[in-house]
């Protein structure tokens, strides 16, 4: 029920709120436009519902201008991305990912900061029967985009795996049980038929709504000491709170969110705070609730400042907790002492449980694909082919091949000498720290390169850190190519967040944890700029940083940038 004291932003609806209420539960016309083969694109209104199955249409940007002279349009591809809770796949997903991959895709897979898989390139004919053939190894695409709750994120650490199996499994049922009710996806996609006579009015969505909500919601699980899915980054946080070896249950992080827009103050990132404390049991209500709240009091006029973070800075976060309360009929428990010591991964092997091994891979920027001189496509291709285990994915862009048996463990072993896959450890330690967007070609909102150009600009970086001793010193580094912040690039202790084509802004000063947003250094510089401030920046920390402490720490002792205490402050 609709709290009548509280109130949503005034102003009209949005012109996507429209073509949702219009859309017949995200159906839209997807099913008649995908048929059609005049054109390798779809009209805007159901590339807006698109999302909610999974996709975005994109176009080949490198191609743009040339197809624009010759009078073609653009070239028009679709993204693709998995529902993947907690990162987990089957060596057999992992096959099907790669072979439609090279049969549909653009031949590589990206692996993204939430977990999952995404494929580029795909056109609009190949679609359906790529859903498809992604459906048949139990995997889907539904959600994973769009004004809902998206892929649901937990910790990947091998070294807690009894607790990570355990918290994995509250991710995979928090995904399932947050699902849109609508079989609109399965009616375009997979030819569910419509049962004969049921009337339109009788489908509800009884927690989103026939509008959904007024934008995407994330949620992430994290084991401490380990925070690499960045709980804070979320609109919805658990941290897992283990005592005696057990998992006693979670506390409750709500408001965090990273996108913004460059010289827009009403928007900035936010770190979301800690209300309290629930048991597993009561986790999946207080999701839930929480999503209502954001349905009935997020911003559906003004997209920009729709996402739950501003909800809760407006409201005022107790006014937030006392509604989440009182729709829950219960209170949170006060919530218990916790302690993160690093945001990042963990690579090469690491014993697991019961007789298991983890191998942490580096992939970086998480593009799997095979390159000059480095068959990674093909090397864990192979893997998957013998592997008895499972992959996961990292929130760093990496995967583990996990659960490795002993007897498997040479055999895996040797596959990874033979084609030379890396664990990072002849990179230096800021390069084994590094992530970046997609961006450009593909990606409509970038504005600059990002992960085209990251492992260029640390070539050069790396010649700063050697002359400076720094080479195995952990510096948590990002890239984005705009300000929405898909690598998180407020948590990066170093970040770079495209401007321009060759320009950033360049943000200083997060906390190796994830618990500290960065500060804007410098606006607007490129590359010539960047290295002059960071031989400088480096060159200090090596002499004057005290023992243990990060970069982020320093820069802010130093008084390089000033602490962001949250986000309202992150521009000034």
């Amino acid at each position: 029920m609709v709290n009548p004291i509280l109130k949503a932003p005034d102003g009209p609806p949005s012109d996507v709120e429209r073509i949702k209420k219009e859309s017949n539960y995200l159906r839209g016309t997807l099913k008649e436009v995908m048929l059609d083969r005049m054109s390798a694109g779809i009209p805007d209104d159901d590339n807006r519902l698109m999302k909610h199955h999974g996709s975005y249409l994109q176009d080949d940007r490198d191609l743009r201008n040339e197809r624009q002279k010759q009078k073609l349009e653009p070239a028009y591809q679709f993204m693709l991305r998995v529902r993947l809770p907690g990162g987990v796949a089957t060596p057999n997903q992992w096959l099907v990912m790669d072979e439609l991959a090279q049969k549909n895709g653009n031949g590589t897979l990206k692996l993204t900061t939430r977990q999952t898989f995404q494929m580029h390139g795909i056109l609009k004919w190949n679609m359906k029967n790529t859903i498809q053939a992604i459906h048949a190894t139990l995997l889907d695409t539904i959600a994973a985009c769009g004004d809902v709750n998206r892929n649901v994120m937990c910790n990947s650490n091998p070294y807690q795996s009894k607790i990570h199996s355990e918290v994995y499994e509250w991710s995979k049922k928090l995904s399932n049980d947050l699902l849109p009710r609508t079989r609109a996806y399965h009616e375009v996609w997979l030819d569910e038929e419509k049962v004969a006579g049921t009337p339109e009015l009788e489908e509800v969505e009884p927690m989103y709504g026939p509008l959904y909500l007024p934008r995407k919601f994330k949620i992430g699980i994290a084991v401490p000491p380990s925070n690499d899915i960045d709980v804070f980054s979320q609109d919805l946080g658990f941290i897992a709170i283990v005592e005696d070896g057990k998992l006693v249950g979670f506390n409750v992080a709500i408001g965090g969110g990273m996108g913004m827009t460059h010289g827009d103050k009403a928007t900035y990132p936010q770190l979301a705070k800690v209300i309290g404390f629930c048991t597993p049991e009561q986790m999946y209500d207080v999701a839930e609730k929480t999503i209502t709240i954001q349905r009935d009091y997020g911003n559906r006029s003004v997209r920009k400042n729709a996402r739950f973070k501003y909800t809760v800075d407006r409201l005022g976060l107790e006014t937030v907790k006392a509604e989440l309360e009182n729709r829950l009929g219960w209170s949170l428990d006060e919530a218990k002492p916790y302690h993160f010591d690093h945001n990042g991964d963990r690579y090469g092997w690491v014993e697991g449980i019961e007789g298991t091994w983890n191998f942490t891979l580096l992939i970086q920027n998480g593009r799997v694909a095979d390159f000059d001189g480095y068959k990674l496509m093909t090397g864990l291709r192979e893997i998957a082919k013998i592997h008895t285990g499972d992959f996961r994915l990292t929130p760093n862009q990496n995967v583990i091949i996990a659960n490795v048996s002993s007897e498997n463990k040479q055999k895996i072993s040797q596959l990874i000498e033979q084609y030379s896959l890396t664990d990072g450890k002849h990179y230096t330690a800021l390069r084994r720290s590094s992530m970046a967007c997609v961006a450009l070609p593909t990606c409509g909102l970038a504005m600059a390169e990002s992960e085209r150009y990251l492992p260029v600009l640390l070539e050069k970086i790396e010649e700063i850190i050697d002359e400076n001793g720094l080479r195995n010193e952990e510096i948590t580094i990002r890239m984005t190519g705009c300000p929405n912040g898909c690598a998180r690039p407020a948590l990066g202790e170093i970040a770079f967040i495209g401007k321009a084509v060759g320009k950033y802004n360049m943000h200083l000063g997060a906390a190796f944890d994830g618990s500290r947003l960065n500060k804007m250094y410098r606006e607007n510089i490129g590359e010539e700029e960047i290295l002059s401030e960071l031989r400088v920046l480096l060159a200090r920390y090596a002499k004057e940083r005290q023992e243990g402490e990060h970069f982020g720490d320093f820069v802010i002792r130093a008084g390089v940038v000033k602490a962001v205490t949250d986000g309202t402050n992150f521009h000034d």
